[in-house]
């Protein structure tokens, strides 16, 4: 029962909102001059106040242009050839050869909305970087410090210099729940983050400081000594930009749609008609990931929702668990934190209801926290489970899991490059577990045991013949007989059971039901190794015991007509075993039997020419392999008339 953590490739037409305390701006107004958008509350016009809301969408615009780790790459014109170093250092930055490279999506939606209202970043290095105003002026940063992001800091910062004014900022974004302690006091974050997580924005807070070039330097000072200690060094680093990371100065708050791939509704539920119980584990604010939930129906509009609520120590967890017991098919949402107390005292308890659930969103998780729980749901349910990831936050859940699936998207390709599988599209998954896995499935459980039948009937055969001559010391079969048994007699039409199916790709995607039925491990158990068994020992039993009844005075005809009529007991054995025929597996058939025919003329050291040519031989060989396979076809035609298998009727 895979287990599957939902996640989303964002596209390229992402739609962006900034909000600042007095103007709502929308990226769907490309070229929309921001200082003439209608105003949030009643304000004067007076120049003073458009003044300042000028300047304050100013200052949004610009720290989203410039705190980024996006880098902008101009490919080479046609017909030049020979000067890169030149088209690099004297770039026009025209717009049509620009494209923008960073590690996550959402930072290139951002700098593509600051180049639609026009402040576009055209050129940046690890020391500087340069922004063309719509006027066509270059205004160029230094970069003085950069702060990258993590998923235990969930923000970013960076300090630069203006190189015409000396003004040195701060700049820093990121989760609501890094950012609010961190800026200024104010009355609209959190609801206007509540807000935007409601309509399934992934939100950013964007906020600034100004220094003095003594503060600058008494920073770097104290962080080049802290990256310089043996003992403690992240403790350290961390403690001295935290320092900086005071009442700081709130600009704006960004929205980002991360848009669901092409049929991830559909695909969603084939997997849940398929039996596939299905969880989403992500990193997104609670508003946000209940309102991808139900935009890719992961979660009905109709059915009810769970929300735990936010627990911080063991009686909290123990009312809210009991709370939850008392509801039945309903969705739970859970955060990361409140999940992390609850494991911590009712681990067991929490996953045994959660398992009972349709659907599972689990939000605010960290990449250790989705490893933990794909480890958790291993051990408590001992159920298959399948981590599916596109970004590298997700490599830890996806080797966690029995099988990983890595989607290779914009967020790059480390979750592809650590998957077991990896794929382009979402909807790729339906194919893969419908199709693939269910075939790969059977096809396994069919070769497995029938190269197991194959070991195992000529070792019976060996046993009778042993007991029959008092047990004594001598092979039934020598030298190449031996060798052709494993190799070109049987070999061919044994491995061509990987191309059987029993029901169309097509049927098997239009009735994922089919999925179903192999959670119950029918195809290959106990069960089914008793049978082969049983089979192998009868099919063995009286092949040996049949020709040494018929044989007539000498050993060597003993031998010749055992071995001819256990190849065709094999040969029999996989046309029963084969559902739908595939023209591989009639070659294979002719050609095992065609290299056994041709072989026994030169085999003169086994085989009695003379005797092989008779109406004797082939009469006895083909007394011997109808009662050794006569008997398994009446079986299976009663069964199948009895008992038909679920894709009995879908195939006829």
């Amino acid at each position: 029962m895979p287990v599957i953590s939902a996640t989303r490739e964002p596209l390229c037409s992402v739609s962006l909102l900034t909000w600042c305390p007095v103007l709502k701006v929308h990226s769907q107004a490309s070229g929309h001059n921001p200082s003439s958008a209608p105003l949030r509350r009643s304000q004067s016009s007076t120049p003073k106040v458009k003044k300042s809301v000028s300047s304050r969408i100013h200052e949004a615009v610009k720290a989203i242009a410039l705190c980024h780790n996006v880098t902008p790459v101009y490919e080479a014109r046609a017909g030049v050839t020979g000067e890169t170093e030149f088209a690099e250092a004297d770039q026009d930055f025209s717009d049509e050869n620009r494209t923008y490279q960073a590690s996550s999506p959402d930072e290139v939606a951002l700098v593509r909305w600051t180049e639609s209202v026009g402040l576009t970043l055209v050129s940046r290095d690890l020391a500087s970087m340069q922004l063309k105003t719509p006027s066509g002026q270059v205004l160029t940063y230094c970069i003085l410090q950069m702060f990258p992001f993590t998923s235990e800091s969930k923000r970013m910062g960076i300090i630069v210099r203006d190189e015409s004014t000396a003004e040195i900022t701060f700049y820093m974004k990121g989760a609501d729940v890094a950012m609010s302690t961190i800026v200024q006091y104010n009355d609209w974050l959190e609801e206007e983050c509540g807000n935007m997580a409601r309509e399934g924005l992934r939100t950013l807070v964007v906020a600034k400081r100004t220094l003095t070039e003594e503060q600058y330097q008494d920073f770097e000072s104290r962080y080049s000594q802290a990256k310089l200690s043996i003992h403690d060094r992240t403790l350290k680093v961390a403690a001295v930009v935290e320092s900086l990371e005071r009442e700081m100065e709130l600009l704006c708050l960004t929205g980002v749609e991360d848009q669901l791939q092409a049929d991830v509704r559909p695909t969603l539920e084939m997997l849940r008609n398929a039996g596939i119980k299905i969880w989403m584990l992500t990193g997104d604010k609670l508003e946000t990931a209940t309102c991808i939930a139900k935009s890719s129906h992961l979660v009905s509009r109709t059915q009810d929702i769970h929300i735990f609520r936010p627990v911080t120590n063991r009686g909290e967890a123990h009312l809210e668990l009991n709370a939850f017991r008392r509801k039945h098919d309903c969705a739970l949402v859970i955060s990361g934190d409140s999940l992390e107390v609850c494991l911590r005292y009712y681990e067991h308890e929490l996953v045994e209801l959660a398992c009972q659930c349709p659907a599972v969103v689990c939000c605010r998780c960290s990449p250790t926290q989705k490893a933990h729980i794909v480890t958790l749901l291993r051990q408590h349910t001992r159920k298959r489970t399948c981590a599916i990831g596109d970004g590298g936050n997700d490599v830890s859940m996806i080797q966690a899991a029995d099988c990983g699936i890595g989607i290779e998207g914009k967020e790059g390709k480390q979750a592809s490059l650590a998957a077991d599988f990896s794929i382009t599209q979402f909807r790729h998954i339906g194919r893969l577990l419908m199709v693939h896995g269910r075939n790969s499935y059977k096809r396994s459980a069919a070769l497995g045991q029938f190269v197991m039948h194959r070991g195992l009937i000529i070792s019976t055969m060996q046993a009778v013949f042993s007991s029959v001559f008092y047990f004594a010391s001598v092979p039934l079969y020598q030298g190449f007989l031996m060798v052709g048994y494993a190799t070109i007699y049987t070999m061919f039409p044994v491995f061509s059971l990987v191309l059987d199916q029993d029901v169309k790709p097509e049927m098997a995607i239009l009735y994922p039901e089919l999925y179903k039925d192999l959670t119950k491990g029918r195809s290959l158990s106990f069960k089914t190794f008793l049978i082969w068994v049983l089979i192998s020992i009868y099919q063995g039993g009286i092949l040996m015991y049949g020709a040494l009844v018929l044989f007539e005075a000498e050993f060597v005809h003993v031998v010749a007509i055992s071995f001819t009529a256990l190849i065709l007991t094999e040969l029999l054995m996989v046309a029963l075993t084969v559902r739908t025929w595939h023209w591989l597996m009639v070659v294979a058939e002719f050609l095992s039997l065609g290299c056994y025919v041709a072989s026994l003329a030169f085999l003169n050291e086994y085989f009695d020419v003379a005797f092989i040519t008779t109406v004797t031989f082939l009469w006895k060989v083909s007394a011997i392999t109808v009662v050794s396979c006569l008997p398994l076809y009446v079986l299976k035609y009663l069964k199948r008339k009895l008992s038909p298998p679920s894709y009995s009727k879908l195939s006829s």
